[in-house]
């Protein structure tokens, strides 16, 4: 099966890379039920999967009302559920409401059924300052860029990007990488195709209406390596954008932890310069 996204292919650094979509390719499925996975996070760890500030609710009830209209009336509506929730456990996305209070625009509402290692407990009321302060060089390089394209943003005009990372985990749901990343040194090098995993956040923003909102959705889609293995374009793109990572982006993204095993991984597949860029070309894997 063919990973849906390849960004990696596109930049091996932070980029904003926001481009405008189709309002019919908002949301892209893929997912029979996601109720039934998000519903029980919801049930066994519902301070890790969502999280209000007092006075989101009209904004939140406005994000449902984009999702109806996206998807049809809910057909078993659920009343006694906060509306932001409500809503996503309709979706694969998890969705993000920010509302600008005291000049700055501040996570008000969020439903995280796919945190990547966070929660919503941790970042509610957030400013956007505030969570993006572990990504390296955003205040200098994007925080102006991005605060303008939130309060620019019109209404009808639905922007995506998307982000790449490397994990050890098939689970969605990651808020504390800490036990995956224990793990890392049992993975055999004849393991890693199946083991490691990419980690793609398609994510959009949009505008609300009617109350003034931004809603910022989060798409998580998770492939093994060994699909990538499976197009040679793609696993060479792959390739150069491992070797190529700047320093501030391997950091954040602990890049550092599977070196040895991406390493492996490519020169099993015909690569034939090591990861990092430094090394002196190796014989082609045969």
């Amino acid at each position: 099966m063919s990973p849906r996204h390849a960004p990696w292919a596109e930049a091996a650094d932070f980029a904003i890379g926001l481009k405008p979509i189709a309002e019919a390719d908002w949301l892209e499925g893929g997912e029979a039920d996601p109720a039934a996975r998000k519903d029980a996070l919801y049930a066994a760890h519902r301070a890790q999967v969502f999280a209000q500030t007092p006075g989101s609710r009209t904004g939140q009830a406005e994000v449902a009302e984009l999702v109806a209209a996206a998807l049809g009336p809910d057909p078993a509506p659920r009343s006694d559920l906060p509306p932001i929730y409500a809503a996503a456990r309709r979706l694969s996305d998890d969705l993000c409401l920010m509302e600008k209070t005291g000049g700055a625009w501040r996570l008000a509402a969020l439903s995280l059924s796919a945190g990547s290692f966070f929660s919503a407990s941790d970042v509610i009321g957030q400013s956007l300052s505030e969570l993006h302060g572990p990504v390296t060089g955003f205040q200098d390089r994007f925080l102006t860029r991005v605060q303008r394209i939130f309060d620019g943003l019109r209404p009808g005009l639905i922007l995506e990007r998307r982000n790449w990372s490397v994990v050890n985990s098939a689970e969605l749901s990651a808020p504390d990488p800490a036990p995956m990343r224990a793990r890392i040194a049992d993975i055999a090098p004849e393991d890693v195709g199946r083991a490691l995993f990419t980690r793609v956040e398609r994510q959009t923003l949009r505008r609300l209406p009617r109350t003034g909102g931004v809603l910022f959705t989060i798409r998580v889609w998770l492939s093994p390596l060994d699909e990538i293995a499976a197009e040679p374009g793609r696993l060479a793109a792959f390739g150069r954008a491992w070797r190529a990572a700047p320093e501030a982006f391997r950091d954040y993204k602990r890049l550092d932890l599977y070196d040895r095993l991406i390493d492996a991984f490519l020169r099993a597949h015909g690569e034939s310069h090591s990861v990092n860029g430094n090394g002196s070309p190796s014989s082609r894997a045969k």
